[in-house]
């Protein structure tokens, strides 16, 4: 369903499931698409939000579609009782991340018998709306070789979301049912989606943090869409950032010429790092890894975010008015969390980690002291942009941050949807 925008251009619809904090969302959004709605079953999460414009639907019946310019609606509460059949060719790109802690590395890998696997549910949407385009995130745990055969199946599932698991049916009598249908010529081309898989580093795309997820992309086999030419967007033009070409930028001086405030003596230690021979670039030279560094001094429009003094580390000051840029003392380094470095991208912020949410978030500074990153400062390592409110306790929006996709990877390919749909017509 296209409507066109101020300046005439197509207008792609998008809904969103398992929104969290709205990573994924404000980076579909910043793509072009209008989102008709959002669902999320955390109640932090859901106030969030509805902290940054989506509009609470409470009432019975199917939420209203939105009008141009106005807020999508939210519907709050277990995706299992939604009813998404309203939908129903009306949405270009359905989007989510299915809860991904039944795989992650950093928990207890549970996979298929987790009742939080929400996988199951993205399917059934996409049996009631029949989108043109999915996009699913999740952790790279599901690449893990002993998850490999279930990962397989989930990829055959959403290749062929109409072939339905009967009740009281293993994934793997529903897998050896799909393998069989798959290769049968029979099923009509709009009931078939064309599933890729593209293991990432959301540093590969601007973002200023190490952070390694796996996207499932999928498009409806009718469309006729060059999967190929998509695979090319998303891997190389669209993936514009590198290693390489960071340490570059060190070697002969634009990084530092960017932080001019630099002490020599770390700026020397930073270097003594660097390889000492680099490959040359492979065609047009690659931009530089963004580095936590570069977040806190701002990235586009953004200003730079002030220090945070240790008489200010009080749990409720906010620095200069800044808002979430508070300080947080005891910080604490051990075995196995050591600090973030400010010339690196940022480590994976994570959901918690021995219990602290935002996963040990600390930095080491110039003069070899170490604090706990602001809740500001973790937005920008996921590139929120400034005024994206986040609501509750700091450690429930360290979580929040932590299970978010980051935006500027969710707008790359979200971009890459809409790049593949124009090419194809639709």
């Amino acid at each position: 369903m296209l409507e066109q925008d101020e300046e005439g251009q197509r207008k792609r619809a998008s809904v969103e499931l398992f929104a969290g904090g709205g990573g994924l969302a404000c980076g579909v959004e910043a793509a072009g698409f209008r989102p008709l709605l959002l669902n999320e079953f955390d109640r932090r999460a859901c106030e969030t939000l509805r902290l940054n414009g989506a509009e609470p639907h409470r009432d019975l019946g199917d939420p209203p579609i939105p009008e141009e310019g106005q807020a999508p609606p939210l519907v709050e509460g277990d995706v299992r009782l939604v009813s998404f059949k309203y939908l129903k060719g009306r949405v270009d790109l359905l989007a989510g991340g299915p809860p991904c802690q039944p795989f992650s590395l950093g928990g207890v890998a549970k996979g298929d018998e987790d009742n939080r696997n929400m996988f199951p549910q993205m399917f059934r949407a996409v049996r009631e709306i029949r989108p043109k385009v999915v996009i699913c995130e999740n952790v790279r745990g599901l690449l893990r070789p002993s998850f490999a055969p279930y990962f397989d199946y989930i990829q055959r599932e959403l290749e062929l979301p109409f072939t339905t698991r009967a009740k009281g049916a293993t994934w793997r009598d529903h897998d050896a049912l799909l393998r069989e249908r798959g290769r049968s010529k029979r099923i009509a081309a709009h009931r078939r989606y064309l599933v890729e898989r593209f293991p990432v580093n959301a540093a590969d795309y601007g973002v200023p943090q190490i952070r390694h997820r796996v996207i499932l992309v999928a498009f409806r086999a009718d469309l006729r869409v060059d999967v190929e030419r998509f695979k090319k967007l998303v891997e190389t033009e669209y993936a514009l950032y590198s290693e390489t070409e960071l340490y570059r930028s060190m070697r002969d001086g634009r990084y530092w010429e960017r932080h001019n405030d630099v002490p020599k003596h770390v700026r020397d230690r930073v270097m003594e790092r660097i390889p000492k021979t680099l490959p040359e670039p492979d065609g047009d030279a690659p931009r530089p890894w963004r580095t936590l560094r570069d977040a806190l001094k701002g990235i586009g429009d953004q200003t730079e975010l002030p220090p945070v003094p240790v008489k200010l580390m009080d749990r409720k000051t906010e620095i200069k008015g800044i808002k979430d840029h508070i300080g947080w003392p005891d910080a604490r380094i051990y075995d196995g969390h050591t600090p973030n470095e400010l010339d690196r991208p940022a480590k994976t912020v994570k959901a918690g980690v021995h219990g602290v949410p935002g996963g040990e978030s600390v930095v080491m500074l110039d003069d070899g002291s170490h604090r706990y990153m602001t809740v500001r400062e973790t937005a920008r390592v996921m590139t929120f942009p400034d005024d994206h409110q986040l609501d509750g306790p700091r450690g429930e929006k360290m979580r929040q941050l932590g299970n978010a996709v980051p935006v500027l990877l969710g707008e790359a390919f979200a971009k890459a949807v809409a790049n593949a749909l124009d090419h194809a017509g639709h």
